[in-house]
């Protein structure tokens, strides 16, 4: 089981590199497929010797080869953090490969998301809709008994987080209903601890950033997608232990 475990988290961190680039490209408009990498600097493409996940990035000092212009971090700690996901959900669903297979789809589905809404504020409808089909085109084969209930937690999530929207507008936006959705559909029943979670994390950090900056901080704009990636994340791998926990 070791060995599938490391091979699950380099995997992740080829993955993670691969979300980097998609969060950069679609909003975009650059194709996926077929552009190839570049600095974003100076447009010179980059050497696949220079584009090994987090080991470039040390190698090089963070920063291009091509221009000495500072690479981001966020780049080699994206990688990182998927690949010890991809690495803990193989863990977890080490005894069901539908569920494994899902859940490393949807991780990939949250790094995306979660750099785009940071960066430019925005939950592409691309990368849901892919995910979607994705999640369906494994499960209604694999799993046809459990697409109900995915299907009703998309529809349960998807509507609350509507309703919000519709009560909020200025604070709830329509890319996190559809994320909301989408969520419910790669976890099903589990979406449910994984909103709570992803409430109460953005939660604590308004509490925060109100005891921080008093009322000026009700109107800083904070992305949700995010915490809901965050949330998301505690649904895939705890979210039916906390339900049964709940209920028991």
């Amino acid at each position: 089981m070791a060995g599938v475990i490391v091979i699950a988290f380099l995997a992740g961190l080829a993955v993670g590199s691969f979300a980097t680039a998609v969060a950069h490209r679609v909003p975009r408009g650059i194709s996926v497929a077929f552009a190839r990498s570049e600095c974003p600097a100076c447009g010179a493409q980059i050497a696949a010797y220079d584009n090994v996940p987090v080991f470039s990035w040390l190698l090089l000092g963070g920063r291009a080869r091509c221009c000495g212009v500072r690479i981001s971090p966020r780049y080699p700690l994206t990688e990182l953090a998927v690949g010890l996901l991809f690495a803990a959900t193989v863990l977890v669903y080490r005894h069901d490969a539908t569920d494994a297979v899902i859940g490393l789809v949807f991780v990939t589905v949250l790094a995306v998301v979660t750099l785009t809404d940071l960066e430019q504020r925005i939950i592409p409808n691309k990368v849901l809709i892919v995910g979607a089909v994705l999640c369906l085109a494994i499960a209604v084969p694999a799993d046809p008994a459990g697409v109900p209930e995915r299907l009703i937690a998309a529809a349960a999530a998807g509507g609350l987080f509507f309703l919000v929207a519709l009560a909020y507008p200025a604070g709830m936006g329509l890319g996190d209903v559809k994320l909301a959705a989408t969520m419910g559909l790669f976890l099903g029943r589990a979406v449910a601890p994984a909103i709570l979670a992803a409430l109460l994390a953005g939660s604590l950090i308004g509490l925060a950033l109100i005891a921080r900056h008093g009322s000026r901080a009700r109107k800083m704009a904070i992305p949700f997608g995010p915490f809901l990636a965050l949330g998301g994340i505690v649904g895939l791998l705890a979210g039916d232990q906390l339900i049964e926990l709940y209920l028991g």
